[in-house]
């Protein structure tokens, strides 16, 4: 597959992108979903064999997924994870929270999620996250990066991704896309009309890391719909 859209450096939109965690903290679709992806990915860690567990995180936001997980876990010690986020806040809370936590084997970068030069040293990875990003990229981008995480994985790594599942719901083609490049699906839940939580596992052979490679381009929401309206033909 070639990629469908060219590359543009990652920016911050318009949204508050620190202020917009708050919503993790009340009842709500995004703590909802939180939940089910801390859930998905203690299964993620309960599974994995002895040794070293590689994560990498995308858009990692302040890590509200992964990190108090992996502290409570048996396995914390084995966690090796790099989580890269763009916004200097929610970064450094990232940070904070993993030194707090005593994750003395968690990296957090401020760069570009989209970039496989951000994952460079730190794949291929057990788990790879993506939780928060589908939602912020075009159709064409999701596929992109879909067909391109063979690249970023370990022999039998888990995927665990998210996606907003107001109409239209794309989650069907995502799915669709991970079963072509060879990834078996362990699990989808959520809720019909407001999220999906996919947990993909890779059963082909890995492919060899490029960090030359564009994934995506991160869009403020509001101007993904307005793309959508225009029949922008990158969407």
């Amino acid at each position: 597959m070639s990629r469908p859209l060219d590359a543009d450096p990652a920016r911050e939109g318009p949204r508050d992108w620190h202020d917009w965690h708050a919503a993790y903290d009340r009842e709500s679709t995004l703590h909802r979903r939180l939940e089910v992806v801390r859930t998905r990915i203690g299964e993620a860690l309960d599974a994995s064999p002895p040794g070293e567990i590689r994560v990498i995180s995308m858009c990692a936001g302040q890590g509200r997924d992964l990190l108090p997980v992996a502290a409570a876990h048996r396995r914390r010690d084995d966690v090796v994870a790099r989580l890269v986020e763009l916004d200097a806040r929610n970064a450094e809370i990232a940070a904070g929270t993993a030194r707090a936590s005593g994750l003395t084997r968690i990296d957090v970068v401020r760069d570009d999620a989209g970039r496989t030069a951000s994952y460079d040293g730190a794949v291929p990875a057990d788990l790879v996250l993506a939780c928060g990003v589908f939602g912020n990229v075009t159709d064409a981008d999701i596929a992109w990066t879909v067909d391109r995480l063979p690249s970023l994985c370990a022999p039998h790594a888990t995927v665990v991704w998210t996606r907003g599942r107001t109409a239209p719901d794309l989650t069907p083609a995502i799915r669709g896309w991970f079963a072509e490049r060879g990834f078996v699906e362990r699990s989808f839940d959520g809720e019909p009309g407001s999220f999906g939580v996919g947990v993909h596992v890779l059963a082909v052979e890995p492919e060899p890391f490029d960090p030359d490679v564009t994934l995506f381009t991160f869009i403020d929401f509001e101007e993904l719909v307005a793309m959508r309206r225009r029949g922008d033909p990158h969407w």
